[in-house]
């Protein structure tokens, strides 16, 4: 490193601890505030990061990365943040439909599975990728310690309360905080001044309303409980379980412990309070569902009396921005449900993306806001080659997996039969899942492919023989809605990718 490059980094350094200006200030130290801090202070960017609490967060989602996660990740730089966490490795996934498993493994060839069949997958040779799951917290701990030993990133422990507009325009300058003093025990207002200014501060963003317009639409919660020692179906695999009520996932996230989520979608009858809640929920509709051996772990988990802690299921398609200053990123701008594990591949996959399309040489300078708008729309556009399918994906698969009608149960055992037919009926959708396979067609020719194996098996078993050919119109009445209900699962998602 020369000299000259050290002067800057110190004289950046003052600039950021004492006059509170960089050329970046990126309000939130979770997965995307950490991982875009740290892509953007290697292009050399001055850097400041703030975050209302440092000490290691405790949630019970964003425990799973898909393998696009893990080499977006890698193409970072970050990838060394997934050891010493006793992380575990994933392969895959395991869905278990009353009873009956079957195994949906990461693809080893994503070429062949990306031509949804039309490839022999057999003339090519590839090993199959990986994807981790650990505890959320010491992940987010490991990314924030990449982060403080780049000298182009100041980290502050401060609560952001507003934005800076500019007296004479609209364009943000920073952000307003509220920094704890420790001399007057009080918090006391602060400033921090960018070219930019990146907001991902998350789910329950406070700066959502201000400039995205869109409130997530939350249909159901996943109630969360911690598993010890517990004998996994399928060992380092992401476990789906279906029965009569909504989904269980079950996955590990360390080697002793394993995250067990249930989805309770809203006014669940049998989670009334009149009949005992959301425990008696769980022990008479999800416990008699789960795999014998997991039981007594999930028996001692709920021993504690208390009811699991709870995170609302959320969806929020993606919004175009053209506020001169700022940009909303991460879950603030963008969810799906967390079924399919897919939301961290989305933010490590936009911030390699980010990061190209900010990069000095195409922006020398971040104050030009007419040159950084452009590269905002331009990355508007170019992230749904993998976002909008892991968002559409995890939408219609939520619906399918939760079915609360007859249609959405025939479709339900329609992907299950599609999945038990193996080889490209896996591979496709699995790489779809995995983040690696960025052609939409594939998704659709997918999810038509299961509901037309939805028809037939309604139809077969409408009519039983030829004997029942008497049955006919009702097979042709029943198959009807089933594909027009899959129309009305699928459809609204794609558009809402379309117009945002």
């Amino acid at each position: 490193m020369s000299t000259s490059t050290i002067t800057l980094q110190a004289s950046n350094e003052q600039r950021r601890r004492l006059h509170h200006e960089a050329d970046v200030v990126i309000v939130g130290a979770g997965v995307f505030g950490c991982a875009a801090a740290f892509a953007l202070a290697k292009q050399g960017r001055s850097v400041i990061l703030l975050e209302r609490s440092l000490k290691e967060p405790d949630r019970i989602v964003g425990e799973l990365l898909q393998p696009g996660g893990v080499s977006a990740l890698e193409k970072l730089g970050l990838s060394d943040c997934l050891q010493g966490i006793d992380s575990v490795k994933v392969v895959g996934y395991e869905v278990i439909y009353y009873g009956n498993p079957v195994s949906i493994p990461y693809p080893a060839n994503a070429g062949a599975a990306a031509q949804g069949g039309f490839k022999d997958s057999m003339n090519e040779k590839s090993s199959r990728p990986e994807g981790r799951s650990f505890h959320h917290g010491r992940f987010i701990s490991q990314l924030r310690r990449a982060c403080a030993s780049q000298p182009n990133i100041t980290i502050i422990e401060t609560e952001a309360t507003d934005t800076i507009t500019s007296q004479h325009s609209a364009q943000v300058l920073g952000v307003e905080t509220k920094t704890f003093n420790p001399a007057t025990k009080k918090k006391e207002n602060d400033y921090y001044f960018g070219h930019l200014t990146l907001i991902a501060d998350g789910y329950a963003s406070k700066f959502r309303k201000q400039y995205i317009g869109k409130a997530p639409i939350v249909k159901s919660k996943f109630y969360a409980l911690e598993l010890i020692d517990c004998p996994m179906p399928a060992p380092n695999h992401g476990i789906v379980i279906l029965g009569d009520g909504s989904p269980v996932l079950l996955y590990q996230i360390g080697t002793h412990e394993t995250r067990a989520l249930i989805d309770i979608p809203e006014n669940t009858p049998s989670a009334a309070a009149a009949v005992g809640g959301v425990r008696a929920h769980i022990r008479k509709v999800v416990l008699p569902s789960l795999p014998k051996q997991v039981r007594p772990c999930f028996e001692a988990a709920l021993a504690d009396g208390k009811i699991p802690r709870s995170m609302p299921n959320s969806w929020l398609p993606p919004s175009t921005q053209v506020e001169k200053g700022v940009v909303v990123l991460g879950d603030a701008m963008n969810m799906r449900h967390p079924l399919t594990g897919g939301g961290m591949t989305v933010v490590f996959n936009d911030v390699v993306l980010l990061a190209d399309l900010l990069s000095p040489e195409r922006i020398p300078d971040l104050s030009n806001t007419a040159k950084v708008q452009a590269a905002m729309k331009e990355f508007h556009w170019k992230r749904k080659g993998l976002s909008s399918i892991i968002n559409i994906l995890a939408q219609a698969l939520y619906s399918l997996f939760a079915a609360n009608d007859r249609q959405l149960k025939a479709l339900q055992k329609g992907c299950f039969s599609y999945f038990q037919r193996g080889g490209n009926c896996i591979d496709g959708p699995s790489g779809l899942l995995a983040g690696i396979i960025r052609q939409p067609f594939v998704l659709f020719y997918h999810f038509f492919a299961v509901a037309l194996l939805s028809v037939w098996i309604v139809m077969k078993d409408t009519m039983g023989s030829i004997l029942g050919f008497w049955k006919f119109p009702l097979a042709v009445e029943k198959s009807v809605l089933i594909f027009w209900k899959a129309c009305v699962v699928i459809f609204p998602f794609i558009f809402s990718e379309l117009r945002s």
